[in-house]
């Protein structure tokens, strides 16, 4: 069983950028429930398959399965809600943890939040300039939400 415990910050300024390396990421949900996501995703060229459970504090179990890349491109192209997922995500690293950022793209435009898995929730970090006001805990920047309430329509 995995569980993730991670922290999540709008993002204030481009300062970040300075060492950034991105990937493009395509993604989408067979199964958007407060219990429980499925999502699939492209990340490059490698296709994923994750089941989540409920986020309870900045907790939840995750399932990550590596799925052949023709399968993850059928699954999104027909079966997943719209709209899609799309962005780049870079890694960051700063103070000993790696951060990632995730820049949104087409109905998320706009939109940049930055994230660090933790060992623990209580786990203390330091926290980079850049990364603002702390959205863990607010279901709307919440990817799969974003799917039902784009940050376009905000």
């Amino acid at each position: 069983m995995g569980i993730e415990i991670e922290r999540k910050f709008l993002v204030l300024d481009d300062s970040w950028r300075e060492n950034a390396m991105g990937i493009l990421f395509r993604q989408g949900y067979l199964s958007v429930e407060p219990h429980r996501t499925v999502r699939v995703r492209l990340e490059g060229d490698i296709g994923k398959l994750t089941i989540k459970g409920k986020t309870a504090g900045i907790s939840r179990l995750e399932y990550e399965y590596q799925i052949p890349r023709q399968e993850a491109m059928e699954l999104l192209d027909n079966l997943c809600l719209r709209p899609l997922i799309e962005k780049t995500r870079y890694r960051v690293e700063y103070a000993g943890l790696i951060w990632e950022v995730d820049e949104f793209y087409g109905a998320n435009d706009g939109l940049i939040l930055a994230e660090v898995e933790l060992e623990s929730e209580e786990a203390e970090f330091e926290r980079p300039d850049w990364a603002g006001q702390e959205v863990s805990g607010n279901p709307r920047y919440y990817n799969s939400n974003l799917v039902k309430a784009p940050f376009a329509e905000w």
